[in-house]
């Protein structure tokens, strides 16, 4: 998985949707070739919700769990054979450009559905 962090107001809009615009293509180049299961951008962390559960109790808050310098902004959920590919194809992520690529392998944990993860619909998930 290919986790793109960089600061949320860091990018004018005209820079935003650049990045959104060579980002869809740049997923459609690894899914035809076979490397990108899903992908997607994700809403500012003004939108977030941060759920704990501490002593028995859910604890809800809005906004992040974290206060940092780069949030979390999307990922590409990508089938790489190594490393190596893997860093390739992190290297060629538009956001990179403003921010930090994160390569985090997906545990593969016995029971869970298979190709549950290319089933996400990320219209699902948008705020209305």
């Amino acid at each position: 998985m290919l986790l793109i962090y960089l600061d949320e107001n860091g990018l004018n809009e005209a820079e935003r949707e650049q990045c959104y615009g060579e980002s869809a293509q740049f997923a459609r180049e690894l899914s035809a070739g076979g490397r990108c299961t899903a992908a997607a951008p994700l809403h500012p962390t003004s939108t977030a919700t941060s759920v704990r559960f501490r002593q028995g109790k859910r604890l809800v808050t809005d906004g992040p769990f974290a206060e940092t310098r780069e949030q979390l902004g999307g990922f590409f959920l990508i089938d790489a054979n190594n490393l190596d590919e893997a860093i390739d194809i992190a290297g060629r992520v538009p956001a990179g450009r403003w921010g930090t690529v994160e390569i985090r392998p997906v545990l593969e944990i016995p029971g869970l559905p298979q190709n549950l993860a290319g089933d996400v619909d990320p219209a699902r998930f948008r705020s209305t």
